[in-house]
């Protein structure tokens, strides 16, 4: 699991892509969010082949599995 809430916006989105590079393909990794991060997920797809599933959704926080395919 990864809690993005307490780092920095600047680098968010490079340390969910770090933490997900190192998952091998079936792997997945649970990413909570102050939001639906519907731009990271695009990003995301556009790297690799991936399925997301909304675990919690909201108000708080958003927790979302991500499971990398290819």
């Amino acid at each position: 699991m990864l809690d993005v809430r307490p780092i920095p916006h600047a680098i968010r989105h490079a340390t969910v892509f770090g933490a997900f590079d190192a998952i091998p393909p079936g792997g997945s990794l649970v990413l909570v969010a102050p939001h639906l991060p519907r731009p990271l997920i695009a990003q995301l797809r556009e790297r690799v082949e991936l399925d997301v599933e909304v675990l919690v959704d909201g108000p708080e926080a958003w927790h979302v599995r991500l499971t990398r395919l290819g």
